[in-house]
């Protein structure tokens, strides 16, 4: 459950000696490896202003030409069809592709001056979703010698939340074809810290009205009694492993398997991933597809006290073909998706009409339930487009200048950060990077960039090596 890499075998019986290896909860999938490093003491230094956080990765690069940065009085070629729109907040304007997030206006923050150095997609999703864009070597795959994701950076400074899983991941872990991305796991941290994968949710499942996470149950073969003798096992590991139990790893491991037990017993957690439980006018509300009930189970997880969810924003046609929607460059050719020039691409039900449903449904329930105040959602790619519109009516990558969007947390709503120049190809003033955006993150979970986390070594080492961004704050 935990773990990028379960057991190849899930169905065989779970023998003593199983559950003194260095490697899985078999039959349950999570990882729980000796050699845990300890967890950081809290180091807060200042008021926390978000108990959880809900980051959407918008795969691909979203343009801030024509979502969050217009620029109207720019040539033809540049500020291509759309127009600009007014918002629910006097003076601040946003793209005609997004009415409804228009209208959520006062919620959010658009920093408008993010940039890095790379307009390769590989590059880009590393330095995002890692949060630095100085990490050398390659995109993927992850190794437990990386720095650990943000989700688990979280967790190891705020401490654990219970019987949830801290860190989620929704649909599905963000991978190209079988390119799976760094930034993704707990890293150096162990197995403990990475994110609870819903790995069996495929295509349109999270759009069903009976959707099950199959990540939760256990598998066929293994029946109550089974199911009970597994648990027993903790009780009962014989005189051999004494030495073991008693040392501090051990009680870590042993937290972690009744922590996977308690995910597959306990109808409370299940409840927390079912969406069937929610309103059909709400579920529609959100969007019938994939994505709007992927925000909406984000939103129920956050409710019942996970930290941090991941939502990963990637589309996938009938026929299965995985279509990187929001890298808009359009094509002479017929592409996955059903649209192949760049404008039809971005305007495409799949693409922008879906996202401007959930992410107003998002923001407008969390304030509804009175948990936006201390829920931080983040909006970003790991890039935005060129200024200039290419021959096929799409705009190419561009890391120069691009746009990202925070809500809630403590976030000032209503707000604009930073500037992009003319054409909104440079950064005019307040550059942010994704080390930056990343700092952002943990400061609004109390932490300064300098907290420590604990290499295997026992070695600290410093958790961002970013500058919060601390003006977003109200």
């Amino acid at each position: 459950m935990f773990s990028l890499f379960p057991a190849n075998d899930r169905q065989r019986s779970l023998t003593r000696r199983d559950a003194l290896k260095a490697g899985t909860l078999g039959s349950l999938g999570a990882a729980l490896p000796f050699g845990q490093p300890a967890l950081a003491s809290n180091q807060q230094t200042h008021s926390a202003t978000a108990k959880r956080c809900i980051y959407i990765f918008l795969c691909g690069g979203p343009s801030q030409l024509d979502m969050w940065d217009l620029k109207p009085d720019a040539p033809d070629s540049i500020r291509g069809p759309f127009q600009p729109i007014d918002t629910n907040v006097p003076g601040l304007q946003i793209g005609d592709l997004l009415p409804m997030t228009s209208q959520q206006a006062d919620k959010f923050s658009i920093i408008r001056s993010m940039m890095h150095t790379s307009t390769s997609h590989d590059v880009g999703i590393k330095y995002t979703l890692l949060a630095d864009s100085t990490t050398p070597g390659p995109a993927y795959p992850p190794k437990r010698t990386d720095h650990p994701g943000m989700g688990a950076i979280v967790r190891s400074l705020a401490g654990d939340t219970g019987r949830l899983p801290a860190w989620v991941t929704v649909p599905r872990p963000f991978t190209t074809g079988t390119r799976f991305y760094r930034g993704q796991t707990g890293g150096f941290l162990g197995a403990a810290h990475d994110p609870f994968l819903l790995n069996e949710a495929k295509l349109d499942s999270l759009a069903d009205k009976t959707f099950r996470i199959d990540a939760l149950d256990t598998p066929e073969a293994v029946d109550t009694d089974r199911f009970t003798d597994r648990r027993d096992l903790l009780k009962s590991i014989d005189g051999q492993a004494e030495s073991i139990i008693a040392s501090a790893k051990s009680d870590q491991i042993r937290r972690q398997y009744e922590k996977a037990f308690n995910l597959v017993a306990s109808q409370d957690v299940r409840g927390a991933f079912d969406l069937d439980r929610e309103p059909d006018k709400l579920r529609d509300r959100y969007g019938r597809n994939e994505y709007g009930q992927s925000f909406l189970l984000a939103r129920r997880l956050v409710e019942s006290g996970v930290q941090y969810v991941n939502v990963f924003w990637t589309y996938y046609g009938k026929d299965g073909c995985q279509f990187n929607l929001w890298d808009n460059h359009g094509s002479d050719k017929e592409v996955c998706g059903g649209h192949n020039r760049g404008v039809d691409m971005i305007r495409g039900e799949y693409c922008c009409p879906s996202f401007d449903r959930a992410y107003s449904a998002l923001l407008s329930d969390l304030s509804d339930r009175g948990i936006l105040d201390d829920t931080l959602v983040v909006v970003t790619g790991e890039f935005g487009r060129t200024p200039k519109i290419n021959k096929n009516a799409g705009r190419d990558h561009w890391c120069s200048c691009y746009s990202s969007v925070l809500a809630g947390g403590g976030i000032q709503g209503g707000s604009i950060f930073g500037a992009s120049d003319a054409q909104a190809a440079y950064v005019k003033e307040s550059p942010v990077r994704p080390e930056d955006l990343g700092a952002t993150i943990l400061h609004a979970f109390g932490f300064p960039p300098e907290a420590e986390i604990i290499e295997p070594t026992g070695r600290p080492v410093r958790s961002s090596p970013g500058t919060p961004v601390t003006e977003l704050f109200s």
